[in-house]
Formats: structure tokens, C-alpha cells, sequence
């Protein structure tokens, strides 16, 4: 299993990113994924999951606004648009999964954001924003 996080770099408070997580060595399809995110000195903190299928999608409150999910099955990537960026956005972003279909990112039929059930983590992306 290998996920490969990019996209990040430096970028002005108030502009935008794309950032991408591709994936290999497993049936992409039929695992749920979840973007964490860990600033310097801070705990590693979820932002984004999305189903297998992309249909159902959950956010941190505090980026629910500004970040989309969205994966494209097809070329076994899931994506994570930013806009509207700001300074305390600054952090390496992974995007992560487990070994059971990512059905640890799941309370019920509800996704989370739970990174404790994660066994698979891409290399993260350095994202900054600064002026």
C-alpha cells in the first residue's frame, strides 16, 4: 500500500491549493480516506474524509468552508482543494487510511476524522502560507 501526498508549497493568505493523494497497491475503490493534517508543536488533527464512493464527505469545523474533498476512482486519487488559505493552515498534510477499508474512519454510518485507526500514511505535503 502507498499513498503519495503533493500539491502543497507556499502560498499567499487568501489563495488557493490543490493538493493530491495517489494511491497504489490496493482496490482504491473500496476504501474510505481521510486528510490529517500536523502543524510544528501541534497535535496531528483530521480535516477531511470521504467515502469510498465520493459520496459522502465530512469536515473539520474549522475548515468546513473552505476545503473540498473529492477523489476520482478512476485514477485513484483523492483531492483536497483549499481556498481562502490562512497562516494557521501552515502544516505537512497525509492523507491516510487502514487496512479494513478504511471502516475506522467511520462511527456508525457516519464518517469521522479519527486518524487513531489509521495503518496506511502517505509522505505528507508542506503547506505555508505567508505573506
Amino acid at each position: 500500500v502507498q499513498l503519495q501526498a503533493s500539491g502543497g508549497g507556499l502560498v499567499q493568505p487568501g489563495g488557493s491549493l490543490r493538493l493530491s493523494c495517489a494511491a497504489s497497491g490496493f482496490t482504491f475503490d473500496e476504501y474510505a480516506i481521510g486528510w490529517f493534517r500536523q502543524a510544528p508543536g501541534k497535535e496531528r488533527e483530521g480535516v477531511a474524509s470521504i467515502s469510498s464512493s465520493g459520496t459522502f464527505v465530512h469536515y473539520a469545523d474549522s475548515v468546513k468552508d473552505r476545503f473540498t474533498i473529492s477523489r476520482d476512482n478512476a485514477k485513484n486519487t483523492v483531492y483536497l482543494q483549499i481556498h481562502s488559505l490562512k497562516p494557521e493552515d501552515t502544516a505537512v498534510y497525509y492523507c491516510a487510511t487502514d487496512a479494513n477499508y478504511g471502516s475506522s474512519l467511520y462511527r456508525g454510518r457516519f464518517l469521522s476524522l479519527d486518524s487513531s485507526g489509521m495503518d496506511y500514511w502517505g509522505k505528507g505535503t508542506q503547506v505555508t502560507v505567508s505573506s
